[in-house]
């Protein structure tokens, strides 16, 4: 999952990107409103954490115009305003949560995980694809009861392919949401990735999880017509 988030002051943004990574988020940073809207324009993003006093454009315009161009894209926004009005203006102005501070990064960590849920559907906090089980809550899985030993870019990885389970996923779409900016198109490293889970997804199993299909992408499924 791919996130953005909008804070200017230095300390708090690198906290805050800090905790997200740790918990296996893709992370990109915007220091002010204009950064903000330029990369929600050009990039597809699964959630945003928007503060609202930012420098050049605050974050009530900011959520206003990523609403008025049409994206659903969850929108967290913090704010050390808390009286009923600025909350009230937050909502109003397309945000989906509204979280004061200073907040616990335990509290931010669960409505992420909250909005994540929701998406355009209610996505449930277990998934399964035949003897593969994913818990999000707790960022875990499980292949046959066997515990699965992850670096929290291949659980993202595994995660991003499983709630996609049966669909082809391309190359720059997993790139999209499950690394940030700073990812090289020209790299290898998601073939580096897919070989790694294929490696742990496999071990003692006799069926393979893990598709390629030359050309187009990846696949998770149970049964797969790939290439491979």
């Amino acid at each position: 999952m791919r996130i953005l988030l909008v804070e200017d002051e230095e300390s708090a943004a690198r906290m805050l990107a800090k905790g997200l990574r740790e918990q296996a988020y893709a992370v990109d940073v915007a220091a002010d409103g204009e950064a903000a809207t330029y990369q929600a324009s050009i990039n597809e993003y699964d959630l945003i954490i928007l503060d609202v006093m930012l420098p050049r454009k605050d974050g009530l315009r900011v959520c206003h115009e990523i609403r008025k161009g049409g994206s659903a894209v969850p929108i967290l926004m913090l704010t050390a305003r808390d009286s009923v009005d600025d909350r009230v203006a937050g909502l109003d102005s397309g945000a989906d949560d509204y979280l004061v501070k200073p907040f616990n990064l335990h509290e931010l960590l669960a409505r992420v995980r909250a909005l994540l849920r929701r998406g355009p559907h209610l996505r449930s906090d277990k998934l399964t694809v035949a003897d593969l089980t994913i818990d999000v809550r707790s960022h875990s899985a499980h292949r046959g009861g066997r515990l699965l030993k992850l670096t929290a870019k291949e659980y993202a990885l595994l995660e991003f392919l499983t709630r996609h389970a049966g669909e082809v996923v391309t190359r720059a779409e997993i790139a999209e949401h499950v690394w940030d900016e700073s990812f090289d198109p020209f790299s290898n490293l998601i073939e580096v990735y897919i070989q790694r889970l294929r490696r742990k997804l496999d071990d003692g199993s006799s069926e393979r999880l893990i598709h390629t299909l030359r050309g187009e992408g990846y696949q998770l499924a149970a049964t797969s017509t790939a290439d491979e």
